[in-house]
């Protein structure tokens, strides 16, 4: 057997690289390097325009090409970047060698020394995942998850007002509609979700253990927390003035756990969908070309939510990882976080092609009405409830003397089906007020569904 030219290990990279591959413009080698060369860059401008160690600020021209190098950065200096490394052996100060080539190849080699001044390597690194996870999250995931809500909410709104049996503990149980049981999902979202766009971004830019120790040395007259705070808030970033080598990460754990719980709600809905489906509550649309099953013609097997399902379980078995693991770093600096936050993008990209899938398989279903109604229509027993709920309080305002309601129904309704003529007959011979035998009278199934409908409107705009 020949082997195989190079191929993806991750199906992330192969089979399903169109629906994730916006995440890679952030949180592939490629993306942390274009954010490292931005840093660095912007670190030196920063220093220039303050005109430390004698420099002065860099003309228009010079620092319009140098933000167009940071911006345009591609193929070309992916390449270089990987000779550079091949020699190096060191990511961030291949970097530093591509920048510092750029600043020749514009002439400024007597700024050259102020590229990565006083850096450690995590001073760039840490501002760089602040950047791209930022902009992966609220550039790519945010608005696939969107588009989960969107369809969910348009679910819960149209279809607020149909009846469906409830099913507690997998039993026929008190009736609800199907859009109230789609807001559920829709409110328990939204909640996590504000936590997800809540989480404060922190970056730290203050050396080899986080106490500006060279850059003393070099000007013990500057201002350095100062100087680093502006050049972390100017990137839109939150600062930390108390830190090791590194950003203790927690920004990152509050992140990832917050769209970790996110996903396990998404993954409830995946199963509570696969069950509707299963029980001919909610019908697949049939889509032209598709194959349901390789034997059986007749199938449109749930693929979507079944997918999405396994990808959103991957997705918080990573992101719980990282949450757990970034949070420790031995003293002022060990080398574990290197390695795991390499794999932010796979954890993002599990919950992406999850959401995917989710988007597109709410768009292939419609609710089965018929079906709905039918399934009610078999379980008249339900309304036992109700009844001996109203039973109770025509004995507390002493319009009835029945014992116990709740036994009674319980041997008329318990273990087998009740029927409609049954259960009023039943209600007819009850010792109650005429206006509470007229609303049981009046009770069906599909009518016994409180204010579910009026629950909707409890979604926030």
């Amino acid at each position: 057997m020949s082997p195989l030219p190079p191929q993806p290990i991750s199906p992330l990279d192969g089979r399903y690289r169109a629906a994730v591959q916006g995440l890679g413009e952030h949180l592939s080698e490629a993306g942390l390097n274009r954010a490292r060369v931005h840093v660095e860059v912007e670190w030196l401008l920063a220093l220039t325009d303050r005109e430390l160690f004698g420099s002065a600020p860099l003309d228009p021209e010079q620092v319009r090409a140098l933000r167009t190098f940071a911006a345009e950065f591609g193929q070309p200096e992916i390449d270089e970047l990987a000779a550079l490394e091949a020699t190096t052996r060191h990511d961030v100060k291949a970097v530093e060698y591509l920048v510092r080539g750029r600043l020749s190849a514009l002439g400024l080699n007597d700024v050259a020394e102020l590229t990565h001044f006083a850096c450690t390597s995590e001073d760039i690194n840490n501002l760089s995942y602040a950047l791209t996870v930022r902009a992966a999250v609220h550039e790519v995931w945010l608005p696939r998850l969107r588009d989960v809500m969107a369809a969910l909410r348009r679910l819960a709104v149209d279809e607020r007002a149909t009846p469906m049996l409830a099913h507690t503990h997998g039993q026929p149980a008190t009736p609800t509609t199907v859009g109230k049981e789609f807001a559920v999902f829709v409110a328990r979202v939204e909640r996590v979700l504000a936590r997800v766009e809540a989480v404060e971004i922190f970056g730290k830019f203050s050396g080899a253990t986080g106490t500006f120790g060279a850059h003393v040395a070099a000007d013990p007259d500057a201002d350095w927390p100062t100087i680093s705070r502006d050049f972390v808030t100017s990137l839109g970033l939150s600062w930390n003035p108390l830190t090791t080598q590194i950003e203790s990460h927690d920004w990152q754990a509050e992140l990832f756990t917050a769209i970790s719980h996110l996903n396990r709600i998404l993954h409830n809905l995946c199963t509570d969908l696969w069950a509707y489906i299963s029980m001919g509550y909610i019908s697949q649309i049939p889509q032209a070309g598709a194959t349901g099953s390789s034997t059986m013609p007749h199938k449109i097997n749930p693929i979507r939510f079944e997918n999405a399902e396994a990808n959103l379980e991957l997705s918080s078995a990573l992101l719980d990882s990282l949450a757990s693991t970034l949070v420790t770093s031995r003293m002022q600096r060990d080398l574990t976080d290197s390695t795991t936050q390499r794999n932010i993008g796979v954890a993002l990209g599990h919950s992406l092609l999850a959401l995917d899938n989710l988007a597109r398989g709410l768009n292939e279903i419609a609710i089965a009405h018929d079906a709905l109604a039918t399934d009610l229509d078999r379980n008249w027993e339900v309304l036992g409830e109700a009844i001996q709920t109203v039973i109770r309080a025509e004995v507390t305002a002493g319009r009835s003397s029945i014992a116990d309601p709740y036994a009674l129904l319980k041997e008329l309704t318990r273990g087998h089906r009740t029927g409609p003529a049954e259960l009023r007959a039943f209600v007819q011979g009850l010792d109650i007020g005429a206006d509470a035998k007229a609303r049981l009278l009046e009770l069906t199934p599909a009518r016994y569904v409180g204010l579910a409908a009026e629950l909707v409107d409890y979604l926030a705009e």
